[in-house]
């Protein structure tokens, strides 16, 4: 199964967010990569929905979501907000890139006017700094600047470089069986200290997708069903130690697939 890797853009407005996305993005498709975006809108009275429509009606009656079909475009709304790994459900591409979101596990690119914007939004996720600032400096605190119009190729060779499969994001009292907190091994992996492979799930024997989309559980819930698997398998003709087990369900209100291994996990 793909994982994404997902990187965000992001600064005070005026500062060449989008303009920076759409750059990176046509380098991207240059390179034969796929690419989502997820752009955050900070307007409280946002809704691209209008009142009184018929998705509106549909809306208001209960339904979620509602999908609009048109000739040249398909849109589904959901009537609340969504947490990121919500929305990235949807996406199976190479890359998505986030637009304006500045808090998160995951790398960064910061885009500002001057010095002092970048001082007050800076952040250890930021592994590039773009925007308007590119045309006067080379590089701050150790981290480059680059112009997203100009050395796009730069650019991108370095998310390329940097922006690995994303992690979880699990509170620290719940895993770190790496070692670190899984921000803290984001940072770490930035700054070239630990490799995503450190990630304990990716070294997991037991795997859970809900609708061919990955769930991240943390090691004691991976356990868990582990043993809870085993201990009813073991009992079966046909079972011998050392297999590979895959369990499918399928219903109305369940529908998944866990694979294991008898093994430690």
């Amino acid at each position: 199964m793909k994982k994404l890797k997902v990187f965000s853009v992001y600064g005070i407005s005026k500062t060449g967010k989008t303009t920076t996305i759409e750059n990176i993005i046509r380098e991207f498709k240059k390179r034969r990569y796929t690419v989502g975006s997820v752009k955050e809108i900070h307007y409280e009275d946002f809704s691209i929905d209008t009142k009184g429509t018929n998705t509106a009606r549909h809306g208001k009656a209960g339904a979620e979501p509602v999908t609009a079909r048109g000739y040249y475009e398909t849109d589904i709304l959901y009537s609340k907000r969504l947490s990121l790994d919500k929305i990235l459900k949807h996406y199976s591409q190479d890359y998505v890139i986030f637009e304006g979101i500045e808090k998160g596990n995951f790398p960064k690119i910061l885009t500002a006017s001057s010095l002092k914007e970048i001082d007050e939004r800076l952040n250890e996720m930021v592994f590039a700094i773009s925007g308007k600032i590119s045309n006067q400096i080379d590089e701050y605190r150790n981290i480059p600047v680059i112009d997203a119009v100009k050395e796009t190729e730069l650019l991108v060779d370095l998310i390329v470089e940097k922006v690995y499969e994303k992690l979880p994001d699990f509170p620290p009292e719940c895993c770190t069986a790496c070692g670190y907190s899984c921000r803290e091994l984001g940072k770490k992996i930035l700054k070239g200290k630990a490799k995503r492979d450190d990630c304990i799930l990716s070294k997991s024997n037991i795997k859970l997708n809900i609708d061919g989309k990955g769930v991240d559980m943390v090691p004691f819930v991976q356990k868990l069903l582990n043993n809870a698997v085993l201990a009813v398998v073991s009992e079966l003709e046909g079972y011998e130690k050392d297999s590979s087990i895959k369990v499918q369900i399928g219903g109305n209100k369940i529908r998944g697939e866990l694979e294991t291994k008898d093994d430690n996990i």
